[in-house]
């Protein structure tokens, strides 16, 4: 048990990833505003309150404490989603994005869904209906080797909550485009297919395949 603590308290602090591209560089979809906020001050929130939690929990793990390791499930879950999904995101968009994805991706897709439209409109519908704060997701089912549509509440990691290997994440938070697209949230998923980065999306298909 000893050595197993030890190596938990020289743990690697998470940190904010820089962004692949300027602030501004997915205008006009995306205002430099919106993004800079997102990134440098939400983001970075989650990572900050990530270490905390981590911190604690590391505490109450070495004294044993069963009830204080459960009280702080909800902090790590919360921020460390949060973490999580964000990384993914970042790397979604691209100011080249945009257009339908190549090659296995889209032929997956074309199984799957039908086409990419069809594919399309049915994750900017699922990405709609998120009540609140949360998230809409395209995923690849290990099990059974299917592409898959879902939405996660809140932070929820996709694969921490559902399975589900996370391909594209769509951010349906406030803070996420309230700033250019006011409360109209169709007219921001909308514009965010203009960035979407099909090679990044293919990429983790490929790596999800494996």
């Amino acid at each position: 048990m000893a050595p197993a603590l030890s190596c938990l308290g020289s743990r690697h602090k998470h940190s904010l990833p820089d962004l692949p591209y300027d602030y501004g560089a997915l205008e006009p979809h995306i205002s430099a505003e919106i993004m800079q906020l997102h990134h440098s001050k939400h983001h970075a929130t989650y990572v900050n309150n990530l270490n905390i939690a981590e911190e604690k929990y590391l505490e109450v793990l070495t004294k044993g404490d069963v009830t204080a390791q459960v009280s702080l499930q909800p902090a790590l879950r919360f921020n460390g989603g949060g973490h999580i999904n964000h990384t993914i995101f970042w790397t979604n968009l691209s100011p080249s994005g945009g257009g339908e994805p190549q090659g296995e991706l889209n032929e997956a897709i074309k199984r799957d869904f039908g086409s990419f439209e069809k594919m399309k409109e049915k994750l900017t519908s699922i990405s709609v209906g998120v009540q609140g704060s949360g998230w809409g997701w395209l995923g690849f089912n290990k099990e059974n080797g299917r592409l898959q549509l879902a939405s996660c509440p809140n932070q929820d990691p996709l694969q921490g909550t559902t399975g589900l290997i996370p391909l594209l994440g769509i951010d349906v938070w406030e803070h996420a485009y309230y700033l250019q697209y006011k409360n109209v949230r169709p007219d921001y998923l909308k514009a965010i297919w203009n960035v979407i980065n099909w090679e990044n999306v293919a990429e983790r298909y490929r790596a999800a395949k494996k």
